[in-house]
């Protein structure tokens, strides 16, 4: 059992380690959307929909953020990545809506429709959709993880808070911690994205 016990706290401490690392790999790269450099685009990871079909909140907090760094010329154009495996859960499509209804041309608006994870996302976008420079756009508590990955496959790669000026939130801490550790696997792997396709405007 003591041996059991020991070797549990040792996993433990592994996982935490690990997490711990990805955290702090880019750290230095979330900046307030003022201080964010100049990039070509923007890469918006999707949060999922809410009833009707629009952006969650959560996801348009990270739109919104999109299309003031847009409006502010930090960017040139906005990949939004998301998941259109159910034809009734279309997150590309909502938010290129989204972008579009407020003001951002078709021209500068991209949407990958196979970024059915974070990973898929980010490799994604450096593989198929060229993206070598980019702001990425999500909550605070998922930019460390995204930075990793994409600064690991090749990108020069900031990222901007969606939620800046609002109080931390720990409810994903725990799913962050083992995420981390998942991200690092799968880049030391070089795993390729679950999907194949072609990139698309749509």
């Amino acid at each position: 059992m003591r041996r059991g016990v020991l070797a549990g706290a040792l996993s433990l401490l592994g996982v935490l380690a690990l997490s711990r690392f990805v955290q702090v790999r880019y750290a230095d790269r979330i900046l307030p959307r003022q201080g964010a450099p100049e990039a070509p685009m923007a890469l918006v990871f999707g949060a999922g929909l809410a009833p009707g079909g629009v952006p969650s909140p959560v996801l348009a907090q990270r739109l919104d953020t999109a299309i003031a760094l847009w409006r502010e010329k930090k960017v040139g154009g906005v990949l939004v990545s998301g998941d259109n495996s159910d034809r009734f859960h279309d997150e590309t499509r909502a938010m290129r809506r989204y972008l579009l209804e407020r003001g951002l041309p078709e021209t500068a608006v991209q949407g990958d429709n196979s970024g059915l994870s974070t990973y898929d996302s980010c490799v994604r976008a450096y593989d198929v959709f060229g993206m070598r420079r980019a702001l990425l756009v999500t909550q605070r508590f998922h930019l460390p993880r995204a930075l990793y990955i994409a600064n690991s496959v090749g990108m020069d790669a900031w990222g901007v808070a969606a939620d800046e000026g609002h109080p931390s939130t720990q409810r994903y801490v725990l799913r962050e911690t083992f995420s981390r550790v998942l991200a690092l696997i799968m880049v030391l792997l070089d795993l390729k994205p679950a999907s194949s396709a072609p990139a698309s405007s749509r």
